[in-house]
């Protein structure tokens, strides 16, 4: 028998909301680009401290990925033995400005020790990134087209099929050399 919720109480956004930023392994940075909603509105959702409007809920959903009502849940769905996230679900950070699209495919109990991406680049596209917390490493694997990978002051083309293994706690880029669309997949292991 379940027990009744109170009506009283209003839903608990925040822990919904950081179990489902986690979930997709976003950072409040990254959610906040996403959403077009502060950091600090979002840090003060997540603890509590701050009551989203439903305008703003309604953009953190879609950000997110999720049917509004998943935010103002307040108990946790049962798992299902088997779960298929569909590519619409499947949070995407849209670099555009850069010519990338950054795919998140990994689980929110992995997040912060490993972590996979599919990273897709336009002809001249490129992510660039500062360095990840210190012994952080990535491993890219080239599934289509042709990319290099710069770390500090070296440079190493990747041949279709090839991964590329390096330092991530250095400034790192991944650009697209070819004239086409260039895929690869990429994990980040936290050390």
């Amino acid at each position: 028998m379940q027990t009744p919720v109170s009506t009283n109480a209003p839903p608990e956004v925040g822990a919904a909301l950081q179990r489902l930023r986690l979930a997709r392994g976003l950072t409040l940075e990254d959610l906040s680009r996403i959403a077009g909603v502060s950091k600090s509105m979002l840090s003060q959702i997540e603890r509590e401290k701050a009551n989203p409007t439903i305008a703003i809920t309604w953009r953190l959903a879609n950000a997110l990925g999720v049917p509004i009502g998943d935010l103002l849940a307040t108990a946790e769905k049962e798992t299902a033995t088997i779960r298929v996230l569909e590519a619409h679900e499947t949070p995407t950070l849209p670099g555009t400005h850069a010519g990338y699209v950054l795919r998140i495919l990994g689980p929110m109990e992995l997040a912060g020790k490993y972590e996979w991406y599919e990273l897709t680049l336009a002809p001249g596209g490129e992510l660039a990134s500062q360095g990840h917390d210190p012994g952080a490493q990535e491993h890219l694997t080239l599934l289509h087209g042709a990319v290099e990978v710069v770390v500090g002051a070296d440079k190493k083309k990747v041949k279709l099929g090839a991964t590329a293994r390096y330092a991530a706690d250095l400034q790192h880029v991944i650009r697209n050399v070819g004239k086409t669309e260039a895929k690869a997949l990429m994990v980040v292991i936290h050390r």
